[in-house]
Formats: C-alpha cells, structure tokens, sequence
C-alpha cells in the first residue's frame, strides 16, 4: 500500500514536472511574454504566431485580475498613487497583446485569427465586467473621488480620476446585483455580436467578384483600372477576364466611368446589399439585436437611451444638439442636392434613358458633367498624384508645419509586406515615435482606411515613452507598367489619415489613458481634418502633385479648374454623409426595443427626413462598420461636428499664411500635444482665441448661400 502510494506521487509529481517545462517552455516561445527585442520595441511580427495569441490574452487577463485584486484588497487607506495611478499601470501584458492580436484583425486576418476573436470575446468582455463591477475597487475609486478637491492633484492626475469615476459609474457599478448581471450577459453578447457583424461584412465584400470577359463591356473604363482589374484576374487564376470587386478603389471608379449601365447596377446592387442577403454572412437580424441591446443597457444604466448615454461625454452633450445641426445643414445641402439630379436626369434623356435617376447612375453622370462644366476629368489629375509623391508631399507639409522628420525603417519588423515602417523624429532628431503606413486593398484586410496604435504614449519617471502608430488604408494599387495613382479623394484620405498619426505621434501626456487620440469621438476627427485643408491649397500641390513620368509639376490651369470645381457635386456629398448620420442617430435614440426588422427600420428613417431615392445613406444599416462594430456608434455625425471645427481652424492659416509657424506651434502645443487632458472647447479656444464659427464650413461645401441663419457652434 505504502509502494503504491509513493508510486501514485512519482506519476503525479512527474506530471507536475512535465506541465511545469511545458509551460516554461511556452511562456519562453511566446514574443508577448518578454520585453520585445527590436528597434524601438515595436512589435516583434516576424516571430508573433496565431498560437501565440490566445495563450497571451488569457495570461493577461489572469495577470490584470491579480494586479486588480491586489489594488482592491489593499488594507491601506485609499492614495491616488494606490489606487488611481495603480490601476493606470495595471494590465500591460494584456494591453499589449490586445493591440496587436486587434490590429492584425482589422489589417490581416485569417480564419484563425478570426475564430480565436470569438472565443476570447466572452473573457475579455466579462474581464472588463470584474473590473467595474468590483464593488471593493469601486469604494477606493468613490472615496478618492468625493474628497478630490483637497488631494492637491495636478490636472491630469484630475482628470483620470475624474474619467476613473465615471468609468465605473457608466459601467454599472451603481447598480443592484441583479442589474449586474443582466449587464453581463448584454455586454458580453454585444461583444460577440459587434465581432460576428464586422466578420459578415468582410466576407461579403471578399466573395464577390464581377468578372467581364469581353472588351466591349469595358468600355468608358479608364486604362489604369482595366489593367487593375486584369491583375485581380489574374491572381485569382481568371487570365484573360478582368475582375472587379466591392473594393472602394475598384467599385467606386467603375461607377463613375463604366458606360454599361446594367454592370453598373450589378456591381451596385452587390454593393448596397452588402450583409442583406439570407445566407451565412446577413447582418439583418443582428443590427436590430445591436441596437435593441445597446438600448437596453443605456436604460439599465438610467439613461432614456444609447445616443443619451455616449454623447454626455461628448463635446456636443445631447442628441438634441447634434439633430440641431444635422438638420440645420440638411435643409441646403438636399436642396443642392435635387438641383444636382435635375441636372443628371437632363443628361440622361440626352442618352435616351428614360425614368428618375438612380444610385448607380449618380456618379457616372457626375464626372460626365464636371468635365462638361469645369473641363475637367478626374484621370486627368491622376498621373500628379502618385502614391510616393502624395507621400512626399504629406512630409512635406508637416515638416513645414512642426519641424519634424520622417525617415523609412529597414531594419523594423512588418505584420505584411506591404507595410512601410517609418521613424519620426523633431528636426533636432529627437526620437517622437514609429509610424507604419500599409495603403492597398488584400482580402485580409477590412475596407476604408483608418490609423490606429501598437502603443500609446506616456511618461515614465520623466521619460517620455514614444508611441508606435500605424496608418491602414486601400488606396488604388499599383499595375505591371503604372504605379499606384491616387484620385484627388484618395489624396485626401491619406491627409485626413496622417492627421489622426500626428495626433498620436506628437502626444506629449504623463498617462497612457490620456495620450494621443484618446479624446471625444466629435473631437478626435479635428486634427485629421484639418490636415484635408493643405492637399489643394495650389501652393501645397506645387510641392507634391508631379507627373509621375515627366516629373512636371500639375499645371497651374488644372489647379485652377480643380478649385473652380471645389464645391461640385457637394449637394449629393453631404447628403449622403448627413443621411448616415441620421441613420445611427434614428437606431440609438430609440427608448424602447425596435420590433421592425432594419430594412423597414431604415426605410422609415429616411422617409422621415425626406431622403431622395436617386441618393441612399453613405452607409446602410447592414455595413454600417462605423457604428456596429467600430465604435461610432451615435457619433458618425462626429465628422461634419469636426468639419466646423476644421475649416474655422483652418481659417486662423488661410487668413494669414499656410504654414504659419506661429499658429502650428499654438494648434500643436493646445490640441496635437494634449490628448484628453482637458476639455475640448477649452484646448480649442485657447488656440484659436473664440469657439468656432460654422461659416468657413458653409463656404467651403457651397451651401453659404442657401442657409444664412447659421452663425455659430455652441459645444
């Protein structure tokens, strides 16, 4: 007996043994459990695996919990240093891993990476939950709280206090412990349902194809898409067709140039019903069952609804006042807007086309009459604007504005190679941070384009750790004998993009929470919209826009019709925009569960607002990634709020001169640098000296002449 029994403890000691290497062994093989050894710690990608994530995730989570615990169970009396400035400290192995395994999902995924999304979606959401739901840490976080005026803090120490507070209190921590739970399982379902919406939508753009196999049906197609479309088909073993996809940079030039009318409804009608189909990938029923819990939780909360609950922390504070402006600016901007289908359906009975406009006529008969009227053709601007001169030219101007510079890396570890990796640097050359840039469309990839972080700024002991930020973009890609050229919109989202990095580049805070980007939803687009302002001001094209083969700068009569042209087509540009915005406002304004299913839910809505069937929301309901799965929600109107912010910031360089040094030091030091230290309007102010007046926005869109009423932005 006693034999049997040491034998039992040798197996099971040995057992112990083994598990323990095991996961010595993992824990050593895993690049997210030690400090990463590359150039500027960035990520180490080329040693990062899809095995390693999940098992990091789940030590980090486990790592968060004991630090959290730790922090709660503290038999001290509650500090900032304790408590407050613990908890910002806290989880790091975690908020790494999750930036990585997070980007690479938006940026280059795969089914692995997808499947271990959803199975790690319910720990991170209930994680998420034990924190704010920890009633212990809540009482440390209260107490600080209500004696904070005597804690002698300075005002960012305030402020994360202040953001500490709240957090908690708008994550349930108020609530009975039945309430708990009936907001743990709505979170946790949100979660995986936003995962499951964003998944749909990628797989419904990757799977259709529009493949033409004769000549004659190009027709109207520029030469540098024919040749795009024969190297997709190419790559997806269809030589000699050409294949078009839902690519922005593929559909959208085939609308505006594609003479056969009956592809363009095709390829459209994919487009539209993107999520909308009764198969595996539809996002009908899912919209509704976001919205009606995003609901239910806002109203759990004490909230009459979602938009209620997101906009008290934001610069605009009420759906009230973002209706406001929707509807201030609806009104000249649909009126603009029929004139501008007037105009189309003139043209379309010239070609014997008879009946209202439709969507996938819109965009064909738009540039048919911007060459008409202002003798210019989109494909003519092309060729000045190639992908590395846009480049340069992005550089350029910043360099111009704050000094800096960017210089390529070689030497720094990519997540695809297509990416570029970049350092930034002060003209001294100051190390400010890393920048990756990855411009081009790929089927692991999710559309639009967006710039996001691998590590946000902060400052430890004195010592200002840098940020690593990267820019993701599907601009137009490069063919067999071209290299990639942008449209002028194309040029503008790389401006816009580079303006969120410059946000995140140039962050100069002492807490990560506060750094870079990490301000209201209305605000954050200020700096990358500013940035839109430079690309066609004539001075700035003179040092980008440059024939790609020739090297001849853009002609001065080009610059001058592109700026005749600036308010074209605005009606429709701004309709479609305020529409989605509407939308998004119509699903989370809602006080009570919506019964309809989303089509008739989004039919209903843009009935109410009078929305012409010759033009659809930018967005509807069953893509709608910016609110059902990226975070918009109830704040998509956020980019026409920043536009007046934008143009009248702008106007304080347009008035006196473009790089003025003296007013990009004032917009750097008070908005650029800041991050979330301070109030908004108060940063704003201060560098601006006044609130913003709407004006310049008007002015700029062509509608200053239909609505005089409008005089100022009141946050």
């Amino acid at each position: 007996m006693r034999k049997k029994s040491f034998f039992i403890l040798l197996v099971v000691g040995n057992m112990l043994t083994i598990e323990a290497q095991e996961k010595k062994e993992t824990t050593t093989m895993n690049p997210f459990f030690q400090a990463y050894d590359t150039p500027f710690q960035v990520p180490p990608f080329n040693k990062i695996k899809n095995e390693h994530f999940k098992p990091a995730i789940l030590e980090g989570i486990s790592k968060h919990e004991a630090e959290i615990a730790a922090i709660a169970n503290n038999t001290q009396a509650p500090t900032f240093d304790n408590t407050i400035l613990a908890m910002e400290n806290a989880g790091t192995l975690l908020s790494d891993v999750s930036s990585v395994f997070s980007n690479l999902n938006s940026a280059n995924t795969n089914k692995e990476i997808q499947n271990i999304a959803k199975e790690v979606a319910p720990n991170l959401s209930a994680h998420r939950d034990n924190i704010y739901l920890n009633e212990k840490l809540f009482a440390k976080v209260k107490a600080l709280w209500d004696k904070k005026g005597s804690l002698g803090l300075n005002l960012e120490q305030a402020k994360i206090l202040d953001n500490a507070y709240k957090d908690f209190v708008r994550s349930g921590a108020n609530l009975s412990n039945a309430d708990k739970e009936i907001l743990r399982k709505i979170n946790g379902t949100l979660s995986l349902n936003s995962l499951k919406y964003g998944q749909n939508i990628l797989a419904e753009t990757n799977k259709y194809e529009l493949v033409i196999n004769a000549k004659k049906d190009l027709a109207g197609l520029p030469q540098g898409l024919i040749e795009a479309a024969a190297a997709d088909a190419k790559a997806k073993g269809k030589e000699g067709k050409w294949v078009f996809t839902l690519s922005n940079s593929s559909v959208m030039p085939f609308l505006q140039y594609s003479s056969k009318r009956a592809l363009r409804q095709q390829i459209w009608d994919a487009y539209q019903t993107r999520g909308n189909h009764d198969d595996a990938f539809y996002n009908k029923q899912n919209v509704i069952e976001l919205a009606n819990l995003r609901g239910q939780k806002a109203r759990l909360l004490g909230y009459t609804s979602h938009s209620t609950y997101v906009l008290e922390e934001s610069m605009a504070k009420t759906p009230q006042n973002v209706n406001k402006l929707l509807n201030d600016l609806w009104k000249p901007a649909l009126e603009i807007a029929k004139t501008e289908a007037a105009d189309i359906q003139k043209m379309m009975a010239k070609d014997g086309i008879k009946g209202a406009v439709q969507p996938y006529d819109w965009r064909y008969y738009t540039e048919k009459i911007r060459k008409q009227r202002f003798d210019l053709d989109e494909e003519e601007l092309k060729p000045y604007f190639s992908l590395d001169n846009v480049r340069k030219g992005v550089f350029q101007v910043t360099e111009n504005l704050y000094g800096i510079k960017i210089n390529e890396l070689t030497n720094v570890p990519k997540y695809h190679e297509d990416a570029t990796v970049w350092e930034v640097t002060e003209k001294d050359g100051t190390h400010l941070g890393v920048m990756y840039m990855d411009f081009h469309p790929r089927e692991s990839k999710r559309g639009g384009a967006w710039m996001t972080s691998y590590r946000s700024q902060k400052t430890v002991d004195g010592k200002r750790i840098a940020p690593v930020v990267s820019i993701v973009c599907n601009f137009t890609k490069p063919s067999a004998n071209v290299p990639a050229l942008l449209t002028f919109d194309e040029v503008t989202t790389y401006f816009h993009e580079f303006g969120h990095a410059l946000h995140g580049l140039l962050s100069n805070v002492t807490y990560r929470s506060l750094a870079g980007t990490s301000v209201p939803r209305d605000f954050v687009e200020l700096p990358s919209q500013i940035m839109e302002n430079w690309a066609a001001e004539p001075e700035v094209l003179k040092l980008y826009a440059k024939h790609y083969k020739t090297g001849e700068v853009i002609p001065e009569a080009l610059v001058n019709k592109l700026k005749k042209a600036g308010t074209f087509d605005q009606g429709f540009t701004t309709t479609e925009y305020l529409a989605a915005s509407f939308l998004d406002l119509e699903y989370h304004s809602q006080t009570k569960d919506i019964t309809v299913d989303a089509n008739t839910f989004e039919k209903a809505a843009m009935k109410k607002i009078g929305l012409i069937e010759s033009i659809i929301p930018r967005y509807r309901s069953t893509y709608f990634s910016h609110i059902f799965s990226g975070g918009y929600s109830s704040g998509y109107y956020s980019y026409i709020w920043s536009g007046v912010l934008d143009t009248d910031a702008f106007e304080a360089f347009k008035t006196t001169s473009l790089f003025n040094p003296e007013k990009a030091k004032l917009f750097r030091e008070n908005v650029l640098e800041k991050g979330g230290t301070e109030d908004p309007m108060v940063l704003y102010k201060r560098f601006r000296g006044a609130e913003p007046s709407i004006e310049p926005l008007l002015r700029k869109r062509g509608l200053d002449k239909k609505e005089e009423s409008l005089k100022k932005l009141k946050g």
